[in-house]
C-alpha cells in the first residue's frame, strides 16, 4: 500500500463526507453508514415482492440460499452463514421444512449428524425469490450509469475486505 502523499488532502472522515442528491442541488451531510445502510434497506424493498409471492421472510428466504448453494450441509453450515446461533437454526430449518423446501437426510460420513438440503419444491421456490431478486437488482442499480456500477462494485468490494 503506498504511503499517502504529503500534498495530498486528508481523508474525509465518516462525517464530513457530503454528497449530491441526484434530485437536486442540495447536500446530503448524512454520514456515509447512515446512507449505506438506506441504501441496503431500499435495495432489499426491492426483493420483498418477490419474497411476499413466495411467502417466506427474508431470513428465511436467506437461509433457503444457504441450504441451496451449500446443501447437503449440516444446521451448524447453516448457521455459520446466517451469523445465528445453532439453536436458533433449528426452527429456521423447521419453518423451511415444514413448507417443504427442505429435508433433513442423514450425514453419510457421521451416521449420529443429519444434513439438510433443498427439496426440489425448495429448488423452484429459490430460483423463483433469486430471478426476483435480480430484476430488482436491476431496477435498483438502473439508475447507476455503467462506470457509476463499476465503481461501486470496485468500492464494495474493498469495503468487504
Amino acid at each position: 500500500m503506498a504511503a499517502p502523499r504529503d500534498d495530498a488532502p486528508p481523508a474525509p472522515s465518516v462525517t464530513s463526507v457530503t454528497s449530491m442528491t441526484p434530485e437536486s442541488s442540495q447536500v446530503d451531510d448524512r454520514p456515509l453508514d447512515e446512507l449505506l445502510m438506506g441504501a441496503a434497506r431500499a435495495l432489499r424493498h426491492h426483493w420483498a415482492d418477490g419474497l411476499q409471492e413466495a411467502g417466506l421472510s427474508p431470513h428465511d428466504a436467506r437461509a433457503l440460499r444457504v441450504v441451496g448453494r451449500h446443501g447437503p450441509c449440516r444446521l451448524g453450515v447453516v448457521a455459520e452463514h446466517l451469523r445465528i446461533a445453532p439453536r436458533s437454526v433449528t426452527d429456521v430449518v423447521d419453518r423451511l421444512e415444514q413448507r417443504g423446501l427442505v429435508e433433513r437426510v442423514p450425514d453419510p460420513d457421521d451416521r449420529r449428524a443429519t444434513t439438510v438440503r433443498p427439496t426440489p419444491t425448495g429448488e423452484q421456490v429459490l430460483s423463483t425469490v433469486d430471478a426476483a431478486r435480480r430484476v430488482g437488482a436491476a431496477e435498483f442499480f438502473g439508475r447507476l450509469t455503467d462506470d457509476e456500477r463499476a465503481a461501486l462494485r470496485t468500492m464494495l468490494v474493498t469495503l468487504e475486505g
